[in-house]
């Protein structure tokens, strides 16, 4: 059953036991333990946050009548060590070790297991749908295993089952300027540069205060910005990158400039999928301009922007990362990342 949160900064519709116990206010130091509990299991499993809840509030029911009967808290505790003890090594004894089986064997109860989580979940109906692609989005990370290589992004226009994994990294529209739309939207083999740095003109604050005791010396300061950022762009351009993500902005000036010489560009890129750039193409994420290498750049087997849905075009990165989209070499791979796209009115 869904529930209706209201918590002043917004409403939130969730039957997640995770998602209903960080959006109480909670106060009272025993409950706030429980609370902890549900975000512990969260971080460490994903799954049985509301199971977790409930068998702590019952050990801690029982314990009360032991504490009325007289018994001290130090033997209660012990009681229940001991009684965790015995319940780890039964589950051990229950436990399917996966080590020898095939790889079909182990992916069936991988799928099994993802299937038991989605039970409880919005997404029942589909369960063996998304326990597939979930199963397949953890299988891409290799021995790496960070969850947090694994993003996803909600797009509306499309049925539940239109949702679709991008073996790499993808990234939504990022805002542009006018001169992006003259920009290739497909590179093979692509030099990825990701900068943290801005690359715009930007008018001076309030407070600026600069004298000058010839009118012609306000040209020259002028100049000097317009020198500034074209040294910059010239820097970028020489470093054989053809496409360039930062996290800042890349204001209009830079965008022709980059058009003009065949160079994908996108500002205000996420920092979550940066990030996942860096990880799966194997890029250093750059402050400065100066000293641009190859060794810096990272690389893909295909980049490119694709329509999705009602959305603006969504990047990839494809192959050795892919809506923005990259597909990273496969073999030899210092690290793959995997994206799901949702798709639905209601995601």
């Amino acid at each position: 059953m869904d529930k209706l949160l209201e918590d002043g900064s917004g409403t939130t519709i969730t039957n997640d036991g995770a998602t209903v116990m960080k959006k109480l206010n909670i106060v009272h130091p025993a409950a706030r333990i429980l609370v902890d509990i549900s975000k512990a299991q969260d971080n460490e499993v994903g799954d049985g946050t509301t199971s977790v809840v409930v068998l702590a509030g019952e050990l801690l029911k029982e314990a009360k009548h032991f504490l009325e009967d007289g018994l001290v808290a130090p033997q209660i505790i012990k009681g229940y060590r001991m009684a965790c003890n015995l319940a780890v090594s039964k589950l051990l004894d229950m436990a399917v070790d996966l080590k020898d089986k095939s790889p079909e064997e182990k992916r069936s109860m991988l799928i099994k297991c993802a299937e038991t989580t989605l039970n409880s979940k919005l997404v029942a109906d589909y369960k063996t749908f998304f326990a597939e692609m979930s199963v397949d989005a953890i299988t891409l990370l290799g021995d790496d295993m960070s969850v947090s290589s694994v993003g996803i992004k909600k797009v509306t226009g499309g049925s539940v089952t239109d949702t679709l994994l991008v073996p790499g990294v993808c990234f939504k529209k990022c805002f542009s300027y006018a001169g992006f739309e003259q920009q290739p939207k497909r590179f093979e083999n692509a030099k990825i540069l990701l900068l943290n740095l801005e690359l715009e003109l930007k008018a001076e604050k309030d407070n600026a205060e600069v004298r000058i005791s010839d009118p012609d010396q306000y040209q020259s300061i002028v100049d000097a910005e317009w020198n500034i950022i074209y040294e910059k762009l010239d820097l970028i351009a020489k470093s054989g990158a053809n496409v360039v993500l930062s996290r800042l902005a890349i204001g209009d000036l830079a965008t022709q400039y980059f058009a003009d010489r065949n160079i994908f560009c996108a500002g205000r890129v996420e920092v979550e999928d940066l990030e996942r750039t860096r990880r799966a193409t194997g890029a250093e994420v750059q402050t400065t301009a100066q000293g641009i290498t190859e060794s810096v750049l990272g690389s893909c087997g295909l980049f490119e922007e694709r329509q999705m849905g009602a959305e603006r075009p969504l990047a990839e990165a494809l192959d050795r990362a892919t809506l923005h989209g990259l597909d990273c070499p496969g073999e030899g791979s210092l690290c793959c990342s995997a994206f799901a796209c949702l798709w639905g009115k209601r995601i």
